[in-house]
């Protein structure tokens, strides 16, 4: 038991009443192991009974477990919790909209042109790309609307930014032009770098180490000094083979532990006869295996993400979001998720636990998927049939799904439905 949590029950039982039923009197562990048995409901009509109840009921440890159960409440596989200041409870509640689909949606902004954006979420800030600029914008407390003014606006890039990144107080992104840009986030400062032939699709970056892959067929690594990049630092990692239209994925996985190996994930667009998934050593940039076997031509993959050293999400043009876990196998991914409209999948996010969501390529359509079932919990269509667009990002927290559209971009309120 946390210290934390043993004095919020301690303090409890200092103001239990003095007199009552006999419940009251046992010794707060036992009355601990008995509360543990119950499931939400049960827990929520004790907490009626009386105000000490209510407040004994409302404590962490009695809604842990029933938290790791539920969707997107900020705890991981591993039951780690990512969000300590918030009460469990009040996490849970927000987790049953998430679960029966209760939102209420919102447009946060709108430009006139269309637009491929691509977006990322740091603290109470957005990031979001807009033809060859990227622009940071504050939310206001309530987290479902922002401050109209941009926080800072960075551009660099000749051609639109195909994808980026946050890392280290730094911005890196990947534009049309070839080149990859970083930007400091508290300053003016950019410099970009000549890295590809062709458009950059996409980029990740991890500690000093980022990767880059492009429509030119190959993936290259760098060396991030701080501040500065040194371009012969550029080192080609994977050519995709003829036929194949090039990169348009790329995730990084850095472990910590010398034993363990880093490595990198690229999907390609599969135009070939060739396997999408390819995983690469970081440091020899020679290739480690390929995911799967017997892909159709034009399966390839648009998003890719690892969730652990060893386990790892895709989607693409095949409809079909798969989770591979290289303990297992490498031909075979250990469970599917099929979009029941069959259509190309454009992006995902987790909760790193039970929820899927992922983004469609009609009509904006995002869909919710608890990973323990095969059929899709909710589907939220957010465009209609004349602004039909592709869901190009995702990004969640445990109160808000932003989606990001040809037109607008888009959140989903869970808190306040």
């Amino acid at each position: 038991m946390a210290a934390a949590e043993e004095a919020a029950v301690a303090q409890e039982s200092a103001a239990r009443p003095a007199a009552g039923p006999a419940l009251w009197r046992l010794p707060e562990e036992l009355l601990l192991l008995i509360c543990s048995y119950l499931d939400m409901r049960a827990l929520g009509r004790l907490a009626q009974v009386c105000r000490w109840l209510r407040r004994f009921t409302s404590c962490d440890l009695l809604w842990r477990r029933i938290a790791r159960a539920s969707l997107n409440s900020g705890f991981t596989r591993l039951g780690t919790d990512l969000m300590t200041n918030v009460p469990v409870k009040d996490r849970v509640k927000v987790s049953q909209n998430w679960r029966l689909g209760r939102c209420r949606e919102g447009i946060l902004l709108k430009w006139k042109c269309s637009q491929m954006p691509w977006m990322a979420l740091e603290d109470d800030s957005l990031y979001i790309s807009q033809a060859n600029f990227i622009l940071a914008y504050q939310f206001r407390p309530d987290g479902a609307s922002l401050n109209r003014q941009p926080l800072g606006v960075f551009a660099g890039h000749d051609e639109d930014v195909c994808h980026f990144v946050l890392a280290n107080s730094h911005i890196i992104s990947a534009g049309g032009d070839g080149k990859i840009g970083i930007h400091k986030i508290d300053s003016t400062f950019t410099v970009k770098y000549s890295a590809h032939e062709q458009e950059v699709n996409c980029v990740d970056c991890k500690g000093s180490i980022i990767v880059s892959g492009s429509r030119d067929k190959t993936a290259k690594e760098a060396e991030k000094q701080q501040p500065y990049l040194k371009s012969a630092c550029f080192r080609k990692c994977e050519h995709t083979g003829p036929g194949d239209c090039g990169l348009k994925n790329i995730h990084l996985e850095v472990r910590s532990l010398p034993a363990l190996r880093s490595s990198f994930v690229t999907g390609t667009a599969c135009c070939g006869h060739f396997s999408p998934l390819r995983i690469w050593d970081l440091n020899s940039g020679q290739l480690v295996t390929h995911l799967g076997s017997d892909f159709p031509p034009g399966a390839g993959v648009l998003d890719v993400m690892y969730e652990s050293p060893s386990t790892l999400l895709s989607c693409g043009y095949d409809t079909y979001v798969r989770y591979w876990d290289l303990r297992t196998s490498v031909r075979k991914c250990v469970m599917e998720w099929e979009e029941p409209h069959d259509s190309t999948l454009y992006c995902l996010q987790t909760d790193g636990n039970h929820l899927l969501a992922t983004g469609s390529s009609y009509y904006g359509v995002v869909r919710l998927w608890d990973r323990r079932q095969r059929a899709c919990l909710h589907a939220f269509p957010l465009t209609s049939t004349p602004l039909s667009s592709p869901v190009y990002c995702l990004r969640l927290t445990t109160k808000h799904l932003y989606a990001a559209l040809s037109y607008n971009l888009h959140v989903l309120d869970f808190h306040n439905p």
